[in-house]
């Protein structure tokens, strides 16, 4: 790709990300906190397959520091990791990384 395209991408690109995606993480994080104020997990009282779920975007939000203020669910990931079988899992198969953390 000419890299006259390749950066009017990248800035258009930045531009949607600022105005509209960064806003609605915002909004959707929030209600996802507010839930979980409530709740200490997504689908009742155990942890669930909502929970297994919703653990990848929420873990990438939060390396990516878009949600840090939002403590409640900074308290459901560390339910999560605090899990016997999220650590055995985490021994066998090597650290979890998201890029960016």
């Amino acid at each position: 790709m000419p890299l006259g395209l390749r950066t009017l991408g990248g800035v258009i690109g930045k531009g949607v990300q600022k105005a509209y995606i960064n806003p609605q993480l915002e909004i959707q994080a929030r209600f996802i906190a507010g839930h979980l104020a409530n709740h200490p997990w997504f689908a009742g009282e155990q942890l669930s397959m909502a929970d297994i779920q919703m653990s990848f975007p929420l873990f990438a939000l939060l390396a990516q520091g878009g949600i840090a203020n939002l403590d409640h669910i900074g308290a459901w990931k560390a339910r999560v990791e605090m899990r016997p079988a999220r650590q055995r899992a985490i021994q066998q198969g090597g650290p979890f990384a998201i890029p960016g953390e």
